[in-house]
């Protein structure tokens, strides 16, 4: 028997990270596989949005509330928070998680780091697929920039493993909601509390970049700010998110909130639409699990056309207005 814990994250609006949705999903079909229990644990100063939300793909949410997490950074609060349910539990193979698994965005990975210090265990980081093999999780990483994919298990210990975002469709269990446990802890934090001083809210698309079902993303062959306009106007017209590479944030051209790549989000969109960019390994990364790939470039031999599903060889400023006049007719 296993038991599995799924850390949820809060999003900005209290709800579910759609991250944490994908690693709960994952974490059921782990527990299936290996006749286990699967137990989610969400911790915020107000976290019953958000782990009603767990409960919908998880038969057990426990919501713990500490209100030191609305004006302090929440990595911290929240590994010492599950530290403490995990030595309460009685620690792994007497009651607690075998395995605790959280997605790999900049709090996942803050707070996978704090838990392998507190408890001891390892991690496995990045994980674009996890497997249950031989009485524990086995996870395929993709490193080197996504050039060499490995696979890795724990020596014989409980450990702790990274997510990847698009990793997992997000499903709901599709019975009933599990339970909730709300646990309000009176012990004193023995971490150092980190005030936030500063909030940036940043408008942007209806959704997230990272939830987006189509992007239309902009390179180097944009030439500049300037370029992003049609960019921003087929993803209107199809009802889609901008993305970008990071040589197009680097110029200063977009913001960082919508680079993709390997030091940027990583998304699975069903249609990828890429504008006047090569395809370097960086870049394809973040973008590789689309269901579908659309290149428009002018070089034939640029690196996207050996994975993208159809290459429109061609001037980005001709073909870009082509399509969108088609599908501003459609529409219409």
């Amino acid at each position: 028997m296993a038991d599995l814990w799924v850390i949820g994250e809060l999003g900005p609006d209290g709800g579910l990270a759609h991250i944490s949705a994908e690693v709960a999903t994952l974490a059921r079909r782990l527990a299936d596989a290996a006749g286990g229990s699967v137990t989610g644990v969400v911790v915020g100063a107000a976290p019953e949005t958000a782990a009603a939300d767990l409960a919908t793909y998880l038969p057990r949410v426990v919501a713990v509330t500490d209100s030191s997490a609305a004006d302090h950074a929440w990595a911290a609060i929240a590994a010492e928070r599950i530290a403490a349910l995990v030595a309460d539990a009685g620690g792994a193979g007497n009651g607690g998680p075998g395995c605790i698994l959280i997605g790999s965005g900049p709090d996942g990975r803050d707070v996978a780091g704090m838990l392998s210090v507190l408890l001891g265990w390892g991690v496995l980081v990045n994980a674009t697929g996890v497997e249950w093999q031989d009485g524990g999780p086995v996870v395929e990483m993709s490193v080197f920039g996504g050039k060499l994919i490995t696979t890795s298990a724990f020596a014989g210990g409980p450990g702790i493993v990274t997510v990847r975002p698009g990793a997992v469709t997000a499903e709901g269990s599709g019975g009933a909601a599990g339970t909730i446990e709300s646990i309000a802890p009176t012990a004193e934090p023995a971490l150092p509390r980190v005030a936030v001083v500063d909030r940036v809210a940043e408008a942007g698309a209806a959704a997230p970049i990272e939830e987006a079902r189509i992007i239309v993303s902009g390179g180097r062959g944009l030439g500049g700010p300037d370029g992003f306009t049609l960019v921003q106007q087929l993803a209107d017209v199809l009802g889609g998110a901008v993305g970008a590479t990071r040589a197009a944030v680097d110029a200063g051209w977009i913001s960082y909130s919508q680079q993709i790549g390997q030091t940027g989000k990583i998304v699975k969109p069903q249609l990828y639409l890429a504008l006047g960019i090569s395809g370097a390994i960086q870049h394809k990364v973040g973008m590789q699990t689309a269901e579908t790939i659309v290149a428009v470039n002018r070089d034939p031999d640029a690196p996207i056309a050996e994975f993208a599903d159809l290459v429109v060889v061609g001037d980005l400023f001709q073909v870009g207005p082509a399509i969108l006049e088609r599908l501003s007719s459609r529409s219409g």
